[in-house]
């Protein structure tokens, strides 16, 4: 199912981990409507602007394989209202959380996360939207975050 132009249903609903542990991966309706609004308010507008295609490495998160992979309780990917996505080259994470920002989207939080891809949320309702800019790095061996978007050495 198509939920822009350049994004489908079926990539925010890919999960190694749910296969092996036989996790029932079908969105209930709610999902898939912020799903969509995810898409149309934040990616693909991103997409667009870059002209680079993002990959889609963790989308909807059933509550059980939210759990199972020590995923936040307050996560928002249970809910269909966040993804981490991974720009093509030559666009940069942090470049792709950059232009997210600039673009002014509607996001409720933007995350570069290790250098590596970047988490996006938008909130349950269009209102009380944070705009919540952190950057994600680890340090002797924890995951820490700073407020605001900067490049992560390794």
């Amino acid at each position: 199912m198509k939920l822009t132009e350049n994004f489908s249903l079926e990539e925010f609903l890919v999960s190694q981990t749910a296969i092996r542990h036989g996790i029932n991966m079908d969105p209930p309706i709610e999902v898939i409507d912020n799903l969509r609004r995810l898409c149309v308010d934040i990616l693909q507008p991103a997409r667009d602007i870059l002209g680079v295609p993002f990959s889609v490495s963790s989308g909807y998160r059933p509550l059980e394989l939210n759990e199972l992979i020590g995923g936040s309780a307050t996560s928002a990917h249970p809910y269909g209202r966040a993804a981490d996505i991974i720009p093509h080259r030559p666009i940069s994470p942090l470049k792709l959380a950059e232009t997210i920002r600039d673009m002014e989207l509607p996001y409720d939080q933007v995350i570069q996360e290790f250098g590596h891809w970047v988490h996006v949320g938008i909130s349950e309702e269009d209102i009380n939207v944070r705009m919540e800019e952190l950057t994600a790095f680890k340090e002797e061996g924890r995951t820490k975050y700073v407020t605001g978007l900067r490049e992560v050495l390794a």
